[in-house]
């Protein structure tokens, strides 16, 4: 299925998606990242900013919308996406972007984020996960690490952690991916790749708070570190990693497992396959977590799958087709309705 972007003819900068307001995040805050990529890929591909929205609920994320010469939403907490919802069904014509944390998606949000997914609307997504909640001053979050002595955890939090990945593919969102704040090259890919998507577009992104939560990623993060600890995501390409490249990832049964390149032939090694109907193996790459593996990042899931907004509005236009438009007169005083004494 595809649909044209919102653009324009003239080229732009991405300077020109940067709003008046003084960006206010705290200084090392992985936001700054995700920001100059948003504006520098939207410039890119020439977006009407006239035609281009930005919501979000409550958290450092959602300030996100002020920084964006779009226009915007900022809402309450975890309900962007039902913003971004019926804004979508009733301008069809816009680019609808989500920016949220995972607080802000998976807690109080996550039954409206699963919602959004399953029914693919064409909305983009864009999770800022920094694993902490860090506007409310350093609670635990849902994708906090199992043990994770916070504000309100000072024992060590007893929950499993949540992972937003999983809980895409699982909602059967046609687009996910991953990335990190850091890697600014990688970063600006997945989300033009997310940018140019028809349907639900979920972009998890590892994102670091300097304050709450500093140095949650650095283990793979770290440049000298990242070939041993990341493993990207290439369409059609098997699973390798390592200074020389010279690991790879494998399929014994159901199980990865880890083997050396120099013994097993490349036929043998897992090939990404991101448009995969099927999202079985994309669920098993999520579930791959360093350090028994290495982290993957890149395009878990990019397949074709029917729009539900574009579904709806030809839904609306067969019954007019066939009964003509409806008049609010005649159904609110209709025979369907009564007195109440």
């Amino acid at each position: 299925m595809t649909q044209a972007l919102p653009t324009i003819p003239a080229p732009q900068k991405a300077s020109d998606f940067a709003s008046s307001q003084e960006v206010r995040w705290c200084p090392g805050c992985g936001d700054y990242s995700v920001l100059a990529n948003v504006r520098k890929v939207l410039a890119k591909l020439n977006f009407d900013r006239a035609k281009t929205v930005f919501v979000s609920g409550i958290g450092c994320s959602s300030r996100f919308p002020y920084y964006m010469s779009t226009y915007g939403f900022h809402t309450i907490h975890g309900r962007g996406t039902t913003v971004a919802t019926g804004l979508k069904l009733a301008r069809p014509d816009l680019s609808v972007w989500i920016a949220t944390g995972d607080g802000d998606a998976l807690s109080i949000g996550g039954n409206h984020t699963l919602h959004l997914m399953r029914r693919n609307m064409d909305v983009k997504v864009l999770l800022f996960n920094n694993r902490i909640y860090g506007l409310t001053k350093g609670q635990y979050s849902p994708t906090s690490e199992k043990g994770k002595k916070t504000k309100s955890s000072p024992m060590g939090s007893l929950e499993n952690p949540l992972d937003p990945v999983s809980f895409a593919i699982a909602s059967n969102a046609s687009f996910v991916a991953r990335s990190i704040d850091g890697d600014v090259k990688h970063l600006e890919y997945v989300i033009e790749r997310a940018a140019k998507h028809v349907g639900t577009a979920f972009v998890e992104i590892y994102q670091n708070c300097a304050i709450f939560n500093d140095g949650a990623y650095e283990h793979f993060t770290d440049r000298a570190a990242r070939p041993e600890r990341v493993v990207y995501l290439e369409q059609g390409k098997p699973l390798v990693f390592g200074q020389q490249r010279e690991k790879g990832i494998r399929l014994n049964g159901l199980t990865p497992e880890i083997v050396a390149t120099a013994d097993t032939p490349e036929a043998a090694l897992l090939h990404h396959d991101e448009a995969a109907k099927e999202p079985s193996l994309a669920f098993l790459l999520s579930r791959m977590h360093y350090p028994e593996f290495p982290e993957p990042v890149g395009i878990f899931r990019d397949v074709d799958m029917p729009v539900y907004d574009q579904l709806l509005h030809e839904q609306v236009d067969d019954a007019v087709a066939r009964r003509g438009l409806g008049d609010i007169r005649k159904l609110l005083a209709g025979n369907d309705t009564w007195n109440v004494g």
